[in-house]
């Protein structure tokens, strides 16, 4: 077994602990990364809280990783020792149901493996990034372009892929009217990715503290969706609605503004129930939909496109010391916008 320093949860309430994680043994076609840099997800949260259900502790969280390989199992055929990879939110897949054989393994439909909080094929309990070392077989490991530095190239890995999905298969490109509601963590790389795809962007957030960002960001307008008015104004607008929200919203509202044919799509993932009245979809043709990351073909397609296209996170740097205190700041909404662990500092207390 690979010992591997960690950052662990050894409880709902936390706090997180420095330990030492076991990492399985390399087979034929695993490649053993060396952490570098490691993105905070508002779904850790989630998922370490026990608030999408009950975990095994203790958890070491973490699904967007960027690290170097350092070592190749005997049958490895797409990656060599040096090369600069990541690694998202599945870490295997059953790789034989239509959606795996479709090159859609994030909809497996025997259940992907997580990175985290879930059991693999060797029937260990799998661990995250927030860890000097990980091992994973290759066909879901990515390439990270060389233009992209690892500190940045970490986000994409999740809040990259969530939002990239949803705009390319519901045809984000010029002409298209596509809203993003929420500017946080996933709003502000959909709105990067969106401007970057051609699209008209606009933003719709609770206020308009972030007004500045979003414009900046690439939106083309911003509003605040605590002024009624805003729904008056934009009523039926638009092609599509991307929601990156991970709380409680009015759907129904928000629905209102979708054109004909418009479609709504909820990549934010609440833990609580939110109700739809059919009467906001049917009148106008409208469609409610949810996405769920992208596949392995997916997210290396968007790696590359972020590349071409200069699209990068807004990140902030931290040490393994202040992960409890960067959970908090998620939490408040307290960061612009994703916190990046830097994984050299994984052993300092």
């Amino acid at each position: 077994m690979i010992q591997a320093n960690a950052r662990a949860v050894f409880n709902p309430e936390g706090p997180f602990q420095l330990t030492t994680i076991e990492r399985r043994d390399l087979q034929p076609h695993d490649v053993l990364i060396e952490i570098k840099y490691a993105g905070i997800c508002h779904s850790d949260i989630h998922t370490a809280r026990g608030e999408w259900g009950e975990v095994q502790y203790p958890l070491v969280p973490g699904h967007e990783i960027a690290g170097i390989v350092t070592q190749i199992g005997s049958e490895v055929t797409k990656f060599a020792v040096g090369d600069r990879v990541g690694v998202g939110c599945m870490v295997d897949s059953c790789g034989e149901c239509d959606s795996c054989r479709n090159g859609d393994e994030q909809y497996c439909l025997n259940g992907n493996v997580g990175t985290y909080a879930a059991i693999d094929k060797y029937g260990q309990y799998t661990q995250g990034g927030y860890s000097t070392h990980i091992v994973v077989t290759e066909g879901f490991v990515v390439r990270i372009p060389d233009s992209i530095p690892l500190d940045k190239a970490a986000p994409l890995l999740c809040a990259g892929i969530t939002t990239y999905s949803p705009l390319r298969h519901w045809g984000a490109a010029p002409g298209k009217k596509v809203a993003v509601v929420g500017m946080g963590g996933l709003g502000h790389m959909a709105v990067k990715l969106a401007h970057a795809m051609g699209a008209e962007v606009t933003v719709l957030s609770q206020t308009l503290k972030k007004k500045e960002d979003g414009l900046r960001l690439g939106a083309d307008h911003y509003y605040a969706t605590s002024d009624p008015e805003t729904f008056e104004k934009l009523a039926s607008s638009f092609d599509l609605i991307v929601n990156t929200v991970s709380a409680k919203i009015d759907l129904n509202a928000y629905l209102s503004l979708l054109a004909v044919d418009g479609t709504m799509v909820n990549v934010g993932a609440p833990p609580e129930p939110m109700p739809v009245q059919v009467f906001s979809l049917i009148p106008y043709r409208r469609s409610f939909a949810g996405s769920v990351i992208g596949s392995i073909r997916e997210t290396q397609e968007m790696l590359d496109f972020c590349a071409e296209h200069g699209v990068a996170p807004e990140i902030e740097v931290i040490s393994a010391n202040l992960i409890d205190e960067a959970w908090e700041r998620v939490l408040a909404s307290d960061v612009r916008y994703r916190f990046v662990i830097d994984i050299s500092t994984m052993e300092n207390e």
